[in-house]
């Protein structure tokens, strides 16, 4: 049987163990026809073997088939065979005019962390369809300089999908399947179990607002400094390290992005009605240029903030073993992530942790508060889906159209002033001088929008990025109280029809009781941090294009008292 061929259509650039680079209209030997999670196994034309994503290739046919009749899976292959010599499957190159988005690596999974500690150092970022936040910000096109772009992600977790343009939390679900999924009709029921001791108690109280989660008696903050490239295994692997300071503790700890990533995925799986925020989006390319790094470190610093703020995430014990255990004990990390990991007081249990005011709450006026939420986070993800498109573009044009048309000024002045240069008058040159100055300033403004975005623009993005995700997360979170306010019904009409007795609906009320107290705590806190986030954003926002216009009106006062003594 012939080598199964496949033909490279856009260039790849490994950057991790298993995986090789290919180029562009370069003839690669498949090792299977059938893919790996979207990965084909072959060897390259300068015969090194590894990893390369199917949907960059398309297999090449002949006559006499392949070793396999069936269509390949994942690439772009699949198609006829060819009549006669070897013949390619056809392939509308005008629609290819990009690489398509990458595919998680095939040794990639959350799971693996709940099963082995080896696994652990595995150094693959995976690439996703989402991230944990939406992707807004610059990047290049490859044709130019860093535009702006939004897209918009949907559902809890660093993995949901993307691409709905109507925003993130109208979500066509069904309405109960979280409530299952999070254990909420589990412990509703009174089926969840699990030993409480008094350090996992968390406390709801009634608050001037209504009820809200109790203070963490000792807040903390934590920056998030220094990424520096690391390698391990006399070099075959390469990460970035992030110093982690907590200021209760004054002492760093070094964290990877997969840790980050790891402690996500547990913080999820803990808590169903609180709003876990969502660490920056995995990358499988060019996790090591500077611009992505220092994007993702802005990201992280954003979640710390918003996990350090939160009365609940703040103080659990997988937070604060991530905060607090020495990067070097490799021992006593493992055994604090084991112990995450058989955590018995998650989902359904976690709600037995938590301990309400006695007075039960009005269960019809929680439902209507909470219809109201739902509204007001419908409205908020539809407003900001539109500020940030008008601030992309608003960006987007500092970058490249104001900076354009200064230049173009600038341009046109130095032509003036070159031209004002033939004649040699003497008392034309202090004019001649002016004129090349102002052709310098303009320039510099342009250089004064290009940069400006950084400083103002980008910041609200950011913050926008941190409540998609925040706002992606509270349909989930409804779904579980609503859920619960379901059962009660049911329930209460169960023991009208004489089909159910009224100790277990006292019960089931009680039960509703308490995720109806957490998530209206849960809903207290996410408006808390909303008003100061957008308040500080605000202000910081307004104070740069203050001094931003100052810069500009500076440089101008300046070139004008050339003139004054031209």
């Amino acid at each position: 049987m012939m080598a199964l061929r496949a033909k490279a259509l856009y260039d790849f650039d490994s950057e991790n163990p298993g995986e090789i680079s290919v180029k562009k209209n370069e003839e690669l030997t498949l090792h299977s026809e059938r893919d790996i999670e979207g990965w084909f196994e072959g060897t390259n034309a300068r015969g090194v073997r590894g990893l390369f994503p199917a949907s960059y290739v398309e297999i090449l046919r002949t006559s006499a088939g392949s070793d396999n009749p069936e269509a390949a899976h994942g690439g772009v292959a699949a198609g006829s065979y060819g009549a006669s010599s070897t013949s390619q499957t056809p392939v509308d190159q005008s629609a290819k005019t990009t690489p398509p988005k990458l595919p998680a690596h095939p040794t990639s999974s959350h799971h693996k962390y709940q099963s082995s500690d080896d696994d652990w150092d595995d150094d693959w970022d995976e690439s996703s369809g989402g991230g944990g936040a939406p992707s807004v910000g610059r990047h290049s096109d490859g044709n130019g300089p860093s535009i702006y772009s939004l897209s918009t992600s949907a559902g809890r977790g660093p993995n949901a999908q993307q691409g709905r343009g109507s925003g993130t939390v109208s979500r066509n679900l069904n309405r109960f399947t979280t409530f299952v999924k999070s254990g909420g009709e589990a412990f509703v029921l009174g089926e969840a179990s699990g030993f409480v001791k008094d350090g996992d108690k968390i406390c709801v109280i009634m608050g001037q607002y209504g009820p809200e989660w109790q203070e963490n008696p000792y807040p903390f903050t934590c920056a998030i400094d220094d990424p520096t490239k690391q390698t391990k295994f006399k070099g075959i692997k390469s990460y970035i390290s992030y110093k982690l300071t907590p200021t209760n503790t004054q002492s760093p700890v070094y964290r990877r992005y997969k840790h980050f990533d790891w402690l996500y995925a547990r913080l999820v799986e803990k808590f169903p009605v609180i709003s876990v925020p969502h660490i920056p989006e995995k990358q499988a390319t060019g996790r090591f240029e500077e611009d992505f790094i220092s994007k993702r470190r802005k990201g992280l610093v954003w979640w710390m903030n918003h996990m350090t703020s939160h009365p609940i995430l703040s103080k659990c014990d997988v937070f604060q073993h991530f905060l607090t255990c020495d990067s070097s004990d490799e021992k006593a990390w493992k055994q604090g992530k084991r112990k995450a990991e058989k955590d018995e007081l998650v989902g359904a249990s976690f709600f037995l942790t938590i301990s309400t005011p006695p007075a039960p709450l009005d269960l019809q006026e929680v439902e209507g508060k909470i219809e109201g939420f739902k509204a007001f986070t419908k409205k908020m993800d539809e407003s900001l889906l539109h500020v940030n498109g008008a601030i992309n573009e608003f960006a987007r044009k500092h970058v490249t159209g104001f900076k354009k048309e200064y230049l173009r000024v600038g341009q046109s002045f130095k032509s003036l002033a070159q031209a004002f240069e033939i004649d040699q008058q003497p008392f034309s040159a202090g004019l001649n001088h002016a004129i090349a100055y102002t052709a310098e300033t303009y320039e510099a403004i342009g250089d004064y929008f290009a940069e400006q975005p950084k400083h103002d623009l980008d910041p609200i993005i950011d913050l926008i990025t941190v409540y998609q995700g925040h706002l992606s997360n509270y349909p989930d979170i409804i779904h579980v109280q609503k859920g619960a306010l379901t059962k009660v019904k049911e329930s209460q009409k169960h023991m009208e029809d004489s089909k159910m007795d009224r100790s277990p609906l006292e019960g089931i009320n009680e039960r509703c009781n308490i995720i109806s107290f957490a998530t209206l705590a849960e809903i207290h806190h996410f408006h808390q941090i909303r008003v100061r986030d957008f308040k500080d954003q605000m202000r910081h926002y307004l104070q740069q294009q203050i001094s931003f216009f100052q810069k500009v009106t500076g440089r101008l006062e300046e070139t004008l008292q050339k003139f004054d003594t031209a």
